[in-house]
This record gives C-alpha cells, structure tokens and sequence, in this order.
C-alpha cells in the first residue's frame, strides 16, 4: 500500500517536477505569511490587504482560461519553466525594493496580478503534462501525492517557516526565499526529458478527432472548442456544475464565518481557530494519501461525486461544536473527503480528456471554480447574520449531500463508469 503511493517518485522525470512543484509551494505558502506582514509594516491595514489580495485574483481569473491554451498549444515544460521563471524574477524585484526601504503597497498590487497570472499559465500545463511522464495507473498515486503535499506544504510548513523567517528578519528576507524557490523549481522543470509521446492515455470512446483542432486557429476557437467538448461530455459538465455548486456553500462559510463560529460558540481565540484549519489540512493530506494508496475505485464517478457531497454533512457540526475537539473532528473528515475527491477528479481530467484538450479543461475547471469564491465570500456574512451560524452551516453540510445524489442521477455517472472502466489494462486504441 505504502510502496503504491510514492511509486510515481521512481520515474526521473516526474521526480523532478514533483521535488520542483513542493519547493515551489513551500514558497508560496511563506509568501501569504510575508504579503500580510509587509502590508502591516508599511502601514497599511485590512482595506490594502485586501486590494493586494484581490490584484492576485484578477491575474488569475483574467488568464485562466488562456493558461489553458498555452498548455494546449505549447510545450508544457516551457509554460511551466516560463511560468516560475517570471514569478521568481517578480519577487526578486520586490524583495530589492523592500530591503532597499523604497517598497509601497501599489508595488505590492502590481506583484501579485503578475504572480496570480504565472499561476493561471502553470496549474494547467502541470495537468496537462503529468501523463505524459507516467503510466495511466500510477496517476491517480501521482495525484495523491501532490494531494497531499499541497496542504502539507502550501498550508503549514510555508506559513510557518515564513513566520520564523519575518521574526528573525524581515518580510523582505522572506520574499526573497520565496523567489528562489520559484526559481530551483523552474531549474527542477529544465533538468526534465520530457518524451515526445510518454505515456499518453487512450480511453475508448472518449478520444473523437474530427479535425476540430486543425480548425480551431484563434484563441476564441479553442475555447469554443473546449467548452463544446464539456457540453457533450454529459459526466465532465455534471461535475463541473457540481463543483460549483459546492464552492459557492462551502467556501464562504468556511472561510468567513468559521472565526466567528469559533469565537461564539467555544469563547476561542487565533490558536482554537488555526487548531481547527490545521485539522482541515491535516485530513486533506491523509485523505489524498489514503485514496491514492489502492486502486482507482470500479464506480469512480459515483465515489468522487458523493465523496464530495456526501463528505460535506460533518461541516454542519462546525455549526453546533460546543468543543474544540468536535469541530477539529469535523473540519478533518470533511478535509479527507474533499481531498479525495480531489485526488480523483485530477486523475479522470488526465486520462479521459483528450491530450490536445487537457490543459483548456483544467483550466475551464479552475475558472468555473474561482467564479463563484467571491460570491460565496460575499453572500456568507449576510446569510449568517440573517439566518445564523448554526444554519448556514447546516446549509453547508446538508446541501452538497442532496444536490450530489441528484448529480450522480442526471449525469448518468454509474452507467458511464460501466462503459468506460478505468481499474483494468487500457484497451489497445482502435485505427479509427
């Protein structure tokens, strides 16, 4: 079990990709730390954090969706080298300008639009370029262990080692270790050998090349062509609707209402409410390690489906939680259930979507996604104090569980997993 779950590590490629992509979110996550604390050191206070936060936001939304058709048309390893290169050279600039004492928050903002853009340009090439360097059987073990580096990683150590960093230091020191890792991850990408054909998986029946992309020449015919294939592909768009649907009740509550969640109902402070984040993460990370651990599972639409829907109800107890320990326990069984859906999902957009369509699909994921956080962040004060804590959080909970059922339902999710098994040898491709 253990051996399946770090099996992908064997292959040099993915090797580096992996050691680059954890150096790098290490780096990310020392960089949420500094962002905050340069903001405060120069004077600045909720209003600028906010506007800096919000520039990253708008680098990633405006050029999702184009990230996808870089990582369709261009090689991968250059968007991804490209990528880390630029958000390197970004923050080395900014780490000048803060050591140098000339550092202000607009420098800050114009950042982060770049750093949000270098993102949206590397998550979909990242996607699009693990299954050309490992077999269709190692990728859901693959995706469990970026599963569980991400929360590990991005989440705990970075933030922690920022905070060390800012306190002997300074956020200037931090951001400029948070450069060069962006930097050894690119040089861990350039290293790579990446194949010319790898190890591209063929699903029967989902490949159709009917020419499409010869014709799509613009960049607005790649994205027609990519929301097209969505719209006939009846278990891609289910999940898509389904996934937003569970960030717009999800996300809010748990990111603006848990404090206060934690604040009322156990009199807690910062220390009860990162203990009870911490746990999200930490059962993130074992859920992702778990479901990467076996095989791909026979009905894996329906198990990714109700793993999300289904795995939402213990969010409800963050509503009612009197004890730390209760709402530590909920907020980890959700983080193991989402997590593995998770780990499932990246495994399906990898070998189900086509290989001339996987990045624009990854990316068309993303952007759906990030379309309705704001939203869910928005409504989520209001609806806690018209309906309080208790219910929205109940909302949460039992809302996804429902919604999933009918999901699994209307996408027709059990007889397409039937026609289309993944846990056996791929079938040799057909001439056609």
């Amino acid at each position: 079990m253990g051996w399946k779950a770090v099996q992908p590590l064997r292959h040099r490629d993915y090797r580096l990709l992996w050691t680059g992509l954890a150096v790098a979110l290490l780096g990310s996550g020392l960089w949420l730390v500094a962002l905050a604390w340069q903001v405060i050191e120069l004077g600045g206070g909720p209003v600028q954090l906010s506007v800096v936060t919000t520039a990253y936001s708008i680098g990633l939304v405006v050029c999702v969706l184009f990230g996808g058709i870089a990582a369709d048309r261009l090689s991968q390893r250059s968007v991804i080298i490209a990528a880390d290169t630029v958000r390197g050279l970004v923050l080395l600039v900014v780490a000048g300008l803060a050591l140098s004492g000339l550092l202000e928050v607009w420098h800050l903002a114009g950042a982060a639009v770049l750093i949000g853009a270098g993102e949206a340009f590397l998550i979909p090439a990242y996607t699009a370029l693990v299954p050309k360097l490992l077999p269709a059987d190692e990728l859901l073990a693959a995706n469990g262990l970026e599963g569980t580096l991400r929360p590990l990683a991005q989440q705990a150590t970075g933030p922690a080692l920022g905070g060390l960093a800012i306190a002997a230091l300074s956020p200037g020191v931090a951001i400029l270790v948070t450069a060069l890792t962006y930097f050894f991850s690119a040089g861990c990408v350039l290293a790579m050998r990446v194949p010319s054909s790898g190890f591209e998986p063929v699903e029967p029946g989902d490949v159709e090349d009917t020419g499409e992309k010869a014709d799509a020449r613009t960049v607005f015919g790649d994205l027609r062509e990519g929301w097209r294939y969505v719209r006939q592909t009846r278990w891609l768009l289910a999940s898509l609707l389904f996934g937003t649907v569970f960030v717009l009740l999800i996300l809010g509550p748990l990111e603006v209402l848990l404090p206060f969640a934690v604040r009322d109902q156990l009199g807690g402070g910062p220390s009860d409410f990162g203990l009870v984040l911490a746990a999200f993460g930490i059962g993130g990370a074992a859920g992702a390690l778990l479901i990467s651990s076996r095989s791909l599972p026979r009905r894996y639409l329906t198990v990714m489906t109700l793993l999300w829907g289904v795995g939402s109800l213990p969010f409800a107890v963050l509503g009612f939680a009197r004890d730390l320990w209760m709402m530590m326990a909920g907020a980890a069984v959700v983080g193991v259930t989402s997590s593995a859906a998770m780990v499932i999902w990246g495994t399906l957009l990898q070998r189900r979507v086509p290989d001339h369509l996987r990045g624009r699909i990854a990316s068309l994921d993303f952007f759906v996604s990030l379309l309705l956080m704001p939203l869910s962040m928005a409504l989520a004060g209001p609806a806690g104090a018209v309906l309080g804590l208790t219910a929205v959080f109940l909302i949460a909970g039992i809302g996804p569980a429902l919604i999933s059922f009918l999901v699994v339902y209307f996408g027709r999710m059990p007889s397409d997993e039937i026609a289309h098994p993944l846990d056996h040898a791929e079938p040799a491709p057909s001439a056609a």
